[in-house]
């Protein structure tokens, strides 16, 4: 499958320039972030995932491979191998894992929207979050396929979706708007009117039409209001994102650069504000392979 994957043009639909420096800082700043917001590497498994010594995770989309390092480093008995579209990405995810002297976690440059160049049942757990920056509505069922074929019997899939964050900031809560309406433009979006991302409504029933069972959910809400031990976190993160997503938001005609800009300012603003209020809610979605 080596040659369909490659023999292919990588069709690269993030909303966001992959190669750019600060989008690896921010992915990196991310990942933490959404871990420590969801309470640890699997929260819906209190004991720790049922993962054999010597079982395999697969993390797709694994951008600088933050999950996966963490898993590899907690789960020293478990092989990690983390897929990103992005051949810069992969090489500062073998890099970290170099300088951090893991050698269970590898990292390869596979596209998740096309056939994974794996085995049949070859992994114990596959693993995806937030691909929604990048997926379009028709490739979910063919990763999930995709899924299927590569998990053992028994085998895990979980993947972890959310909608924008609610707030009390108008500009936020505009610019969030326009980033919906922009992926709706895009053709990146379940959202019936483009008011919403629309994946989260759409996921479990996503999962158990591949064919998965027992698969159940999972909400985890970070409040990140002014005063919470969250607030400077995903703040942190949005001073990033709101710069890096306003060449999409341009290019989709949702705003023009300089109001765009000014929007973004003002949001700044706000979410300093000692009246801001936040909440991030993101949505786990897991089942089991028959």
């Amino acid at each position: 499958m080596e040659s369909t994957n490659e023999s292919r043009p990588k069709q690269n639909t993030y909303v966001i320039d992959p190669e750019n420096a600060g989008e690896l800082a921010r992915l990196m700043h991310q990942d933490q972030m959404l871990t420590r917001g969801m309470g640890g590497l699997f929260p819906e498994f209190p004991g720790g995932p049922p993962l054999p010594d010597g079982g395999r995770v697969l993390d797709l989309a694994c951008g600088p491979g933050g999950w996966a390092l963490e898993v590899a480093f907690a789960y020293p008995k478990v092989e990690v191998t983390g897929v990103d579209i992005s051949e810069g990405v992969i090489e500062y995810a073998r890099a970290q894992a170099w300088s951090r002297g893991l050698e269970n976690v590898h990292f390869r440059v596979m596209n998740v929207m096309e056939p994974l160049d794996f085995p049949d049942a070859s992994f114990d757990l596959i693993n995806g979050r937030l691909l929604f920056g990048f997926m379009l509505p028709d490739a979910w069922p063919r990763l999930l396929s995709e899924c299927r074929r590569l998990l053992k019997p028994g085998g895990i899939v979980r993947l972890t979706e959310a909608e924008t964050p609610l707030s009390t900031s108008p500009a936020l809560e505009r610019l969030h708007a326009l980033f919906c309406e922009a992926l709706k433009k895009a053709g990146q979006s379940f959202s019936a009117d483009g008011r919403h991302v629309g994946i989260t409504p759409v996921l479990p029933r996503l999962v158990r039409q591949a064919g998965f069972v027992e698969v159940q959910q999972r909400a985890s809400a970070v409040e990140w209001s002014m005063g919470t031990e969250a607030h400077y976190t995903v703040f942190k993160d949005y001073l990033m994102f709101l710069e890096l997503i306003q060449p999409f938001l341009a290019k989709m005609g949702v705003g023009t650069p300089q109001e765009l800009e000014h929007l973004a300012q003002l949001a700044v603003a706000e979410m300093q504000q000692d009246e801001f209020c936040a909440l991030y809610i993101l949505l786990t979605v897991w089942g089991y392979q028959p």
